[in-house]
């Protein structure tokens, strides 16, 4: 079965985690026992209603504020789909919670309230995602019931939202009227609402077409690991163990490793569910080549005359993590790109990006949690890389301070004049 991957996001209260639990709820995929706790807790709270957010909002802090903090994941399936749901926080000071939720899925839901149109946070969370490359963006304008259900209202929000958006790279973009507190448009096709003509919110994540999504022409394979099983029924087996980053791996095909630049052909892809004739990026497998070479994690195979850059000084837009430390030039990072591990400075800073207005800010030298921006980078030993919106995957970083093991940045990878 299919699977897609998509996160909410929007300014505080605009409802995500009611979407999702009204989602959750309509398509009968809330266990029994799931739904008594939460009509307990609605009722001991003083709600009239059965609060469906509280099946997201976990954590103690978020029930007392009635906001959402960490990012929280939930599954479900439908008949012609399966979905994992990163449901993130709305606030400014979370900003790095929606980064870490938004950023590997295929779908982004951007809730925008009826009443207040598009704000500042829309507008923050819009170009995050559009930075992070989301490839599908839904703007669900909620609580339609207090505005009492206008399509003037819903035309004049996607409006103001379409006159933001020309500025931002984003290759699909919808609009949906809904009410998440009542199930309008949610699974359901709302009766009060009959100038809307489009899909349901659930029919839409069960079509849209993502099948072109992925890089499926450059071949990228990150090894992870090196199988020597050493067994006497297997004396001389040697697997490269990875997960396809692009491209379509065959048997029979002639790669390269990097950085070595030695060649060589696939004899065989080993998986979970055993010998495959082709791999398709995102599947984990193992790599049978019809010669011993030198190979180890960190190492890219990719084909002879499709590689990718092979550079020490980098490129990237860093958004910046850490709330103990801002970036400071010259530091040493530890950096991790796909298996490789690195050593990282940042030698230079470009500008900083104001995230509300979309201006670049000269002249600045450092980057505080929550704020991105521009850099150049030296690192320790080549990374095989794609600019981030060719390959999401082998674009992308994190920064770790050696100290602290903490994850200082979250990166994408720019071709040196982008």
């Amino acid at each position: 079965m299919q699977r897609l991957r998509f996160a909410t996001v929007g300014s505080v209260d605009d409802g995500k985690s009611t979407l999702i639990g009204r989602l959750l709820y309509d398509s009968k995929s809330i266990f029994e026992d799931q739904l008594e706790h939460i009509e307990a807790v609605s009722k001991r709270r003083g709600d009239d209603y059965v609060d469906l957010s509280l099946l997201t909002d976990g954590l103690r802090a978020e029930r007392e504020q009635g906001i959402t903090i960490d990012v929280a994941y939930r599954y479900f399936a439908t008949p012609k789909r399966s979905f994992i749901i990163a449901d993130c926080p709305g606030h400014v000071q979370y900003t790095r919670n929606m980064v870490t939720g938004a950023s590997n899925v295929d779908l982004a839901l951007v809730l925008v309230d009826a009443r207040a149109g598009v704000v500042e946070q829309t507008r923050r969370h819009s170009l995050l995602v559009s930075l992070l490359g989301v490839p599908h963006l839904v703007i669900c304008v909620n609580k339609m019931d207090l505005v009492d259900w206008s399509a003037e209202r819903f035309a004049e929000i996607r409006e103001e939202f379409e006159g933001f958006a020309a500025r931002l790279d984003l290759r699909d973009v919808s609009f949906l009227p809904i009410s998440a507190l009542a199930g309008d448009n949610v699974v359901s096709r709302s009766a009060n609402m009959g100038w809307y003509e489009g899909p349901t919110l659930l029919h839409h994540l069960e079509h849209v077409y993502t099948a072109s999504d992925d890089n499926r022409i450059d071949v990228r394979f990150p090894v992870q690991f090196v199988i020597r099983p050493q067994r006497t029924d297997q004396p001389d087996y040697r697997g490269y163990a990875g997960r396809v980053a692009g491209g379509v791996l065959q048997v029979g095909d002639e790669v390269v490793v990097l950085p070595s630049g030695l060649t060589s052909t696939i004899t065989g892809i080993d998986s979970p569910d055993g010998a495959l004739e082709r791999a398709e990026p995102g599947r984990a497998v193992t790599l049978l080549l019809a010669d011993d070479l030198s190979i180890s994690r960190g190492d890219m195979i990719c084909r002879p005359n499709n590689r990718p850059r092979s550079a020490q000084e980098l490129e990237a837009m860093l958004c910046w993590l850490d709330d103990a430390a801002p970036l400071a030039p010259g530091r040493i990072y530890s950096l991790k790109h796909t298996t490789r591990l690195a050593r990282a400075k940042v030698t230079g800073m470009n500008y900083r990006l104001n995230i509300s207005t979309l201006r670049r800010e000269q002249g600045v030298t450092t980057l505080a949690m929550n704020e991105v921006g521009r850099v150049a980078l030296h690192t320790t030993v080549p990374l095989h890389y794609d600019d981030y919106h060719l390959n999401r995957t082998t674009g992308s970083f994190i920064l770790v301070d050696e100290s602290s093991g903490q994850t200082c940045a979250a990166g994408m990878l720019l071709s040196p004049r982008s």
